[in-house]
């Protein structure tokens, strides 16, 4: 069987079907957590950081864009802010671009050629690099990065969670993909198992790459309710569920491939986030906080317009 890391990369190219025509969801995201992100470069500085000569940060998950450039802008522009600030030579920005290998690093970096790295009317030299891999293992050498930054990627798993059948090898979360208010308490379990495996993981790795003061900006898909099988948390996978459902009942697709797939994500909330980040002790949380993001498009009366913005 192919694993996660080897299967799994968004839409390619720059078609009506890729994911750099399709995300706007995501760019949405990111531009709630600019001032986040902007607060974090700030922090940098105030810990003598403007005293190199250059800030190494790595957006992992980077997928490819255009969010990616966003992120590298703000960066950019804040270090110019605080140099000039400071009243202290500028800083040149070396960013480490990371995402899994099948990633499309090729229309990645197009982007970017023109969109940020290109760009003369700005004073901070920004050098980038692709490093593929899957970020749950290291990736850089040990304190080396002062910025790491991720947005909405740390809650895909290094695989679906284990314990997802029984001892007969019957499945215990039979037309399902993901936790739903049907599934056994052993479904739930599991994925929050498998979650805290995978984030220690990545913690781990990030706490051996990052320097001392340095800083992380974790931006993924969560759930604000302590209950993982709400509709906030399963909604868009129960979705899925139905419609693979009805594929099966047309004889396209077997049963039994609906009854072993399991999506390898879990939604944490921010209770299960701060227990991971506590029990592993390489970072301490600075600031954590919640953002409802569905509640507009949801309330959209017209059911069709409704089901566009949700698809």
């Amino acid at each position: 069987m192919m694993e996660v890391k080897e299967a799994l990369f968004m839409n390619r190219g720059e078609g009506g079907s890729s994911y750099a025509q399709n995300s706007s969801f995501i760019q949405k995201v990111a531009s709630m957590t600019m001032l986040v992100l902007e607060n974090t470069v700030e922090t940098l500085f105030s810990k003598d950081f403007h005293l190199l000569q250059a800030l190494n940060a790595a957006d992992l998950g980077c997928a490819v864009g255009p969010t990616t450039f966003t992120v590298i802008s703000i960066i950019k522009r804040m270090m110019e802010k605080k140099c000039r600030e400071l009243n202290c030579q500028t800083l040149e920005l070396q960013v480490y671009l990371n995402d899994l290998p099948r990633n499309d690093f090729n229309t990645l970096f197009k982007g970017l050629s023109s969109k940020v790295v290109g760009n003369k009317c700005e004073k901070v030299s920004c050098y980038v690099m692709g490093v593929p891999g899957s970020f749950h293992g290291r990736l850089f050498p040990r304190n080396s990065l002062h910025l790491v930054h991720s947005c909405y990627s740390v809650h895909w798993l290094t695989q679906a969670p284990k314990g997802l059948t029984s001892k007969e090898g019957l499945a215990l979360n039979k037309g399902k993909i993901y936790i739903s208010k049907t599934s056994p308490p052993a479904i739930t379990e599991a994925y929050l198992s498998q979650f805290h495996e995978d984030f220690t993981m990545f913690l781990n790795a990030r706490s051996q790459e990052v320097v001392p003061n340095g800083c992380m900006v974790l931006i993924l898909r969560g759930r604000l309710s302590s209950n993982p099988s709400d509709m906030e948390s399963c909604f868009t996978w129960e979705l899925l569920a139905i419609a693979i459902a009805e594929l099966v009942s047309q004889g396209l697709i077997d049963e039994d491939k609906l009854d072993t797939f399991n999506v390898p994500s879990y939604f944490p909330s921010p209770e299960e986030v701060k227990d991971i980040v506590k029990r592993d002790g390489s970072f301490t949380i600075d600031h954590i906080e919640g953002f409802d993001l569905d509640s507009l498009e949801m309330q959209e009366n017209d059911k069709w317009v409704r089901g566009r913005k949700c698809s």
